[in-house]
């Protein structure tokens, strides 16, 4: 049934959580430091309770990759794992949680072994799910960012995902929007590349082919600021952290409003949306049936 469209709906956005970044920042030490994170508990526990106070109640709440800040085979990592989930068990039951792999979850360059302990953590690292007609894409973009050590999975990601969007063209899908942890480019599709964004070349073929398929939006973290830009037609959305801001922002969460024509969005910080929840024209939005 979730095939269907059945009018508009909204889901919130979050990402990098990354429970003991704030402290290693704080410190200069980002490859060693992070053996705190009570910070990021409490920024965590208060994106939850704002959430769950919601009116109508979003579809999922999807949180874009760096979980935890500790990568794979350093020492605090199960601790912050397992406090990230404690506080995320906590989310509305009605309300799916839907967790995209980040390159502190997976590491900078996977492996095999690093993606699996992923798996076995907080599910697949790629898949996809219907809501009310629209298709939604996680991606692993650790294989786009460095697949040098497990290229087989990257070309198996790629070929699950031409599949996807060939689907998505036969089904005639009202929308189909995408996940994943790296933003394809920050501002404009040209831009160098950098840390925060994917290589170009890389960048170029993903979006020649979403622009075909008519991906509508990617959303992505990573940046822990808030960005974006859009090509031919897709819009680039890239969001601020929970955890640690490396710009001018608040730490927050995007509402992001669904409609028949279009992708709404707005990011707020938790402070503003655990007190005043979604703004009025928001809420109209989903009112009208179309």
């Amino acid at each position: 049934e979730e095939y269907e469209w059945k009018g508009p709906f909204y889901f919130i956005q979050g990402a990098d959580p990354q429970f003991g970044l704030m402290k290693a920042w704080a410190i200069g030490d980002c490859d060693n430091g992070g053996d705190e994170w009570g910070e990021e508990i409490k920024l965590t526990e208060q994106a939850v309770q704002a959430v769950n106070k919601l009116t109508p109640k979003p579809k999922f709440f999807v949180l874009c990759g760096d979980l935890i800040h500790g990568m794979p085979g350093t020492q605090w990592r199960k601790d912050q794992e397992q406090d990230l989930k404690k506080v995320l068990q906590n989310t509305d039951q009605d309300i799916p949680l839907v967790f995209v792999s980040g390159n502190h979850d997976i590491g900078n360059t996977p492996t095999r072994e690093t993606i699996d302990d992923y798996c076995k953590n907080w599910g697949d690292d790629y898949f996809s799910f219907w809501v009310g007609g629209v298709l939604f894409l996680v991606l692993n973009s650790q294989l786009y960012f460095d697949s040098s050590k497990c290229p087989d999975l990257r070309q198996a990601q790629d070929m699950w995902l031409n599949g996807q969007l060939a689907t998505a063209q036969e089904r005639k899908c009202k929308h189909v929007i995408v996940f994943q942890h790296i933003p394809l480019f920050l501002r404009t599709p040209e831009e160098e590349d950098d840390y925060f964004n994917l290589e170009k070349s890389v960048r170029q073929e993903i979006l020649v082919k979403f622009h075909k398929a008519g991906v509508k939006a990617v959303f992505s973290g990573h940046y822990h600021r808030n960005a974006g830009g859009s090509y031919r037609g897709l819009e680039m959305v890239v969001s601020s952290a929970i955890g640690c801001q490396l710009g001018e922002d608040e730490h927050g969460l995007r509402v992001v409003v669904v409609t028949a024509e279009k992708i709404v969005h707005r990011y707020y910080s938790l402070n503003e949306l655990s007190s005043q929840g979604i703004d009025k024209d928001l809420v109209d939005m989903l009112a009208k049936q179309n």
